[in-house]
């Protein structure tokens, strides 16, 4: 490839989706000292962040029943304050990420933030049902959060932290979700409820003040402009998909209403996807999306989503059914949210174990040992829901499946996706889990509701529905394995071949297979580009099995390997063009290079205590 003027040897390539930036354009990897100065607040600030979230999610859950009367309002309509909050929730996920990319991520964090404080404080003196909806969907923008958090990690933290921080990120919305619901039934029991909504103001409040001290600006910004038409093709196709699945039992499945929205979600969603192919900087990259690992973690992640949300609609309903029923377990709304609460400490104790096994074994492994213990859990549950002590041991067991299955999600999509993209790649897949939950609301609901019995003057599920609940939980974690068992396989340890020292020397040279990034030996017919360099950790010592993955312009995967006991890779056997180059795992540093015709050895080093990685040398 002819270099220019313009292009120096080892500079990125331009494509249309990621032009080359300005020559002012802030570099690829933050400075030492932002990366490492602050970095041990970072993450416990963030954590309480998406905790936060978690609990502005969770707080109405006990008193969603008296709802109706609390609002004056039909039980229909007093629905639509749980489904304004998910809906600008699924839409501000991708948005707030995609700006977090290109205006910054803590800028963005403290609007999601200071959306959810400013509704929880119109939700907090209203009783007016059409004032509740306007706040409740101001505090769905806090979901924006989670996917700017788990930007942030990577931007900030050094290589050996990120696996465990970003785990306990992704598993917040689960601890926060666990730890709010006892206490929000007890001050719903004790207090007026609209303390829910003046206490969830307070965190939020907290969460900015701690956010704005501790947590630095990172200086990692995507190239391009925000696409208005892309977030509102992407709004509009979300509120027709999410509509009806959310309210498809009270609107009926066959009515006209949810099937025309179901139609309108198609059309919309498929000209929206056509336009962000066509734009050069899209709002989501639907050519990285497609991605072998990006779409099966995206797809996994609903069916986690599913699994998730089902235990947290079956044990309250059943420990506070009454014994009466003959299967009611009697206990109070408080007692009934301790017994969960279990499902949520053990997301977040998972998190230090989710990094040591990833290290060894990587986020594939990972998820898939975390599905199984799902599958057990819920299997266990089918048998196991005679007394209060049994469904602590369910919460226990698919607490700590659904702790290792989120914390490897945001690792697998980091580890796909180039830096410029974190919060982007992480928001839609935090709106696929999002999705997961919403359909399993309304999968479950409808089961509950058709396999109920009259109980006195009201109408309960029955056992059999608690069970066939589960049963369609175990049947989401299942098809999750099966799309995380097609996930590329991190590749197996092992120090890198020598290359050939001159023309005159023959024998293997490593070779990429570009469908399946496996390595064999051929034999050239010419001289190729070698591709060598070495990875350090952030104490500038050689880093042994940290994996340096090789992908083409478009962002296919063209081969990946890992370092040797003295941090070297090489790559051999390659042909002239642009290629990016990531290292270190969960890649904290990227850099493009060019081959050129003639090149007959380039040298891209990485150095984890540097500002940036070495640039190559000829």
């Amino acid at each position: 490839m002819p270099q220019t003027t313009d292009q120096r040897a080892g500079d990125p390539a331009p494509t249309a989706a990621h032009p080359l930036p300005g020559p002012t354009a802030p570099p690829l990897d933050p400075p030492r000292g932002e990366r490492r100065g602050g970095s041990g607040a970072v993450v416990p600030v963030l954590a309480f962040a998406g905790i936060v979230v978690a609990v502005m999610q969770t707080m109405l859950v006990p008193v969603i029943k008296d709802l109706p009367t609390l609002l004056a309002t039909a039980p229909n309509n007093a629905t639509w304050v749980m489904t304004a909050t998910l809906l600008t929730g699924a839409v501000a996920t991708p948005i707030m990420g995609r700006l977090g990319d290109l205006y910054g991520k803590r800028r963005m964090l403290l609007a999601s933030l200071a959306f959810m404080v400013v509704g929880s404080l119109i939700c907090g003196v209203t009783v007016d049902m059409t004032t509740m909806l306007v706040g409740r969907a101001l505090q769905g923008f806090a979901m924006g959060a989670i996917p700017l958090g788990i930007g942030i990690m990577r931007d900030q933290l050094p290589p050996e932290r990120l696996g465990s921080a970003m785990a306990l990120m992704s598993s917040s919305i689960g601890v926060g979700g666990g730890l709010a619901l006892p206490a929000a039934s007890l001050v719903a029991q004790q207090t007026d409820w609209h303390a829910l909504f003046f206490g969830a103001a307070g965190l939020g409040v907290l969460a900015m003040l701690l956010s704005v001290v501790c947590v630095p600006e990172s200086s990692v910004r995507a190239t391009g402009r925000f696409d208005v038409l892309g977030a509102i093709g992407l709004t509009g196709g979300l509120v027709c998909l999410l509509l009806p699945v959310t309210k498809g039992s009270d609107w009926g499945w066959g009515s006209p209403t949810t099937l025309g929205l179901f139609g309108g979600a198609v059309a919309v969603l498929l000209l929206w996807g056509v336009y962000e192919l066509r734009v050069a900087a899209p709002l989501v990259d639907l050519r990285t999306t497609a991605r072998r690992e990006v779409l099966l973690t995206n797809l996994a992640s609903i069916m986690v989503g599913v699994a998730f949300y089902a235990i947290s609609l079956v044990l309250p309903q059943l420990l506070q059914l009454p014994e009466s029923t003959g299967y009611g377990l009697g206990q109070t709304m408080v007692v009934a949210g301790l017994c969960v609460a279990p499902l949520g400490l053990t997301m977040m104790l998972t998190a230090p174990v989710y990094a040591r096994i990833s290290a060894r074994r990587g986020p594939k492994t990972t998820l898939m040992l975390g599905m199984l213990i799902i599958a057990v859990g819920y299997g266990a549950g089918l048998g196991l829901m005679s007394a209060a002590w049994q469904t602590v041991i369910i919460s226990i067991v698919v607490g700590a499946g659904i702790g290792l299955a989120y914390s490897s999600l945001p690792a697998l999509i980091v580890g796909a996706v180039d830096p410029s993209e974190t919060s982007a790649a992480n928001g839609l897949n935090t709106l696929m889990r999002s999705i997961g939950t919403s359909v399993s609301s309304a999968v479950i609901g409808m089961v509950l509701a058709h396999l109920s019995a009259p109980a006195g003057s009201v109408t309960v599920p029955t056992m059999a529905g608690f069970r066939v609940s589960f049963a369609i939980a175990t049947g989401a974690v299942a098809v999750g394995l099966v799309l995380a068992a097609f996930l590329p396989s991190r590749p197996k340890p092992g120090e890198p071949r020598l290359l050939a020292r001159s023309e005159a020397e023959t024998g293997a040279f490593e070779r990429v297979a570009p469908d399946a990034g496996t390595i064999d030996a051929t034999t050239p017919t010419c001289p190729p580009t070698a591709l060598r360099g070495t990875v350090r950790d952030p104490h500038g010592r050689p880093l042994p099995d940290a994996v340096v993955t090789l992908r083409e312009p478009g962002g296919s995967l063209t081969a990946h390997t890992v370092t040797g006991p003295d941090g070297s890779f090489a790559f051999t056997g390659l042909t002239a063009g642009a290629y990016t180059l990531t290292a270190a795992g969960y890649p904290p540093h990227a850099d493009r290079v060019t081959l050129a015709p003639g090149d007959r050895e380039r040298r891209l080093d990485f150095d984890l205590t540097q500002e940036a990685a070495t640039r190559p040398q000829a």
